[in-house]
């Protein structure tokens, strides 16, 4: 990892995009391009951190937003945004903790070590030991990155980047770009992400495949989150463990997504691969919690609603349903949405169901019709609800760790156990 200095100008971060030949941070990599741009991309990308890291983290592990044809040389490219981010410099990250905990660093913890663990978009973490004894992951905002992020959102085109990544631009207009502000501007609050990461904890209690490091309360603040230390495997390498275990893994990652949004009514918008670490009992560790949505009431009851209907294999009601959450209205749009919708839930209607990183693609490849329909004038056009917006991004990719597992699973039997009956 190397330290780089976070642009945080709009001015200056419009000038980065600009050096790889594009107003957004999509643009430039949804083209046709030599490995060599895109190679200069993800560095410019990874340096920028904030949104435009976020960009490039996406088109690095969900499958279909990249040309077939340049997809390896891309992913290869952009590997360093997943991995090996550059890191901040570690006086002014003791700084911060210093700072932010009123205490220095030997006060706070036995050990403490400069050389960060890992390294993303808005923060780094720190390995560090506590006076008891405990292992800690300690981690730190970037300096300046709240005046980077904001920079961001206030940058028209490098909303429209994630928003168009995230499904028809005209979705909602204004109330989407509220939406996508506000979970961004949240992540920059780790005081909120600690709150997040004990609910989610609790709507999985007792549950012990599913594991999230308890928070170090007096060890955090808004701009440092201390939490428990865990070791596993990542998701390259849990790729190519045996059947029956990534068959657990897969059914793991089922139960958290959807256990957290049909009956805790959150889920957490952020599927990096980076966020999950995998243990040889088939439990999975969950991390980050900083982008988290929250369903209203009457969101929630709809969405049962649907779940059950896939789950009892009934597609009559699915539609019926999927009508009422959508708001949908006839004509060719609420055919394509349907049809895209169906697309979506096969892995409870087909299960046992193998998910793959070519049925990913196809699914991304049909947005396409959602935002031809959208172009095309059609008067059926409805918008999607802003607070599903985020959606499609837990959609997109989610479905790609999946796909990596490359395992048939059967996700049916693993949301009865927990949604029960209608």
């Amino acid at each position: 990892m190397s330290e780089r200095e976070v642009p945080v100008s709009r001015l200056g971060r419009l000038v980065r995009l600009a050096s790889v030949g594009a107003r957004t941070g999509a643009s430039v990599l949804l083209s046709n391009r030599s490995a060599a741009t895109a190679e200069r991309a993800a560095e410019v990308l990874g340096t920028m951190r904030g949104l435009a890291a976020k960009v490039g983290q996406m088109l690095s592990y969900v499958d279909g937003f990249l040309p077939e044809s340049q997809r390896e040389v891309f992913e290869q490219a952009m590997q360093p945004l997943l991995r090996d981010a550059p890191t901040s410099s570690i006086r002014v990250v003791r700084g911060m903790v210093e700072s932010e905990l009123g205490a220095k660093i030997a006060d706070l913890f036995l050990e403490f070590k400069d050389e960060p663990i890992a390294s993303a978009s808005i923060g780094q973490v720190h390995w560090a030991r506590l006076a008891d004894g405990r292992e800690v992951a300690v981690k730190v905002q970037h300096p300046r990155i709240d005046e980077a992020i904001e920079s961001d959102l206030n940058n028209a085109g490098m909303l429209e980047a994630l928003i168009s990544m995230l499904g028809p631009k005209a979705m909602n207009g204004r109330a989407v770009f509220d939406v996508v502000r506000e979970r961004f501007r949240e992540e920059l609050d780790y005081t909120l992400e600690a709150e997040r990461q004990r609910y989610f904890a609790n709507v999985h209690a007792g549950d012990r495949t599913i594991r999230i490091p308890r928070v170090i309360a007096d060890r955090s603040s808004r701009r440092v989150l201390t939490s428990e230390f865990v070791r596993g495997a990542t998701l390259e390498q849990a790729a190519g463990m045996s059947e029956s275990l990534r068959k657990r893994y897969a059914e793991t990652l089922w139960r958290f997504v959807f256990k957290g949004y049909l009956v805790g009514g959150v889920f957490n918008a952020d599927p990096h691969p980076g966020n999950y670490l995998f243990h040889s009992d088939g439990s999975v560790t969950f991390i980050d919690f900083g982008c988290v949505q929250p369903l209203g009431d009457t969101q929630l009851i709809a969405a049962r609603r649907v779940h059950h209907a896939a789950l009892r294999g009934d597609e009559a009601e699915f539609e019926r349903r999927i009508i009422e959450l959508l708001g949908l209205r006839g004509g060719r749009y609420q055919a394509v949405a349907l049809d895209y919708t169906k697309r979506c839930f096969d892995p409870l209607f087909a299960s046992p169901f193998h998910m793959t990183r070519a049925y990913v693609t196809q699914l991304v490849q049909q947005i396409h019709d959602l935002k031809r329909s959208m172009l095309s004038g059609d008067k059926s056009f409805v918008p999607l609800p802003p607070s599903m917006v985020f959606m499609n991004r837990l959609q997109f990719g989610f479905y790609s760790v999946l796909g990596r597992l490359d395992v048939k699973a059967d996700y049916r039997s693993t949301e009865v156990a927990f949604l029960g009956p209608d």
